[in-house]
């Protein structure tokens, strides 16, 4: 075979498998790949970086869903109302349907940690002395059958992490109120 074939082949190839490997990470994956549901107790690691969800159970890893935040600036939480998705390790308090996003799984943020970390910022100058910390953080889903939001990245939310609904509908059939969710960029 001439050189140019195979360079030509080669980056078609790697071009292939680039574009597979794109598809693959925003398709939900699963050990195995069968109706199994997680063992034992389950946590989450939201990716944002990736713009990921992981779910992990007692066996490890078992499932990752594509998300989107809130600001394109992917940085911590600061104040109220900058729609920065706040970092951190939360847990669900709740689950409900919600008339706009599907449903909605509740963080308990601000948490001790969240605060602690505010408090701080505040103390340094970082942010002003009258600022806020927010609430009402959550996952949830996004309007009826608009799942590009989460399929081109765009973020959206005031700071919260979204889904496709459909994903949403499964990890709220599995995971209980209590589950550890770890937010990291």
């Amino acid at each position: 075979m001439k050189r140019q074939h195979f360079v030509a082949l080669l980056l078609v190839s790697v071009a292939g498998l680039a574009a597979f490997k794109t598809i693959e990470t925003r398709v939900i994956k699963k050990r195995f790949f069968s109706g199994n549901e997680p063992t034992g107790t389950v946590y989450i690691i939201v990716d944002k970086s990736d713009y990921e969800l992981q779910v992990y159970d007692e066996e490890g890893w078992y499932a990752t869903y594509p998300v989107v935040f809130g600001n394109k600036d992917l940085n911590d939480k600061m104040v109220e109302g900058d729609r920065k998705t706040p970092e951190g390790t939360f847990k669900i308090i709740s689950k409900r349907p919600h008339e706009k996003w599907h449903k909605m799984l509740m963080l308990d943020y601000p948490n001790p940690e969240s605060i602690a970390k505010f408090n701080q910022r505040k103390a340094k100058g970082l942010i002003p002395k009258n600022a806020k910390i927010g609430g009402g953080i959550a996952i949830h889903g996004t309007w009826p059958n608009d799942n590009l939001v989460v399929d081109d990245f765009t973020n959206w939310t005031n700071g919260c992490i979204a889904v496709k609904n459909d994903d949403l509908d499964e990890l709220e059939a599995y995971l209980p109120i209590g589950t550890k969710v770890i937010v990291r960029r």
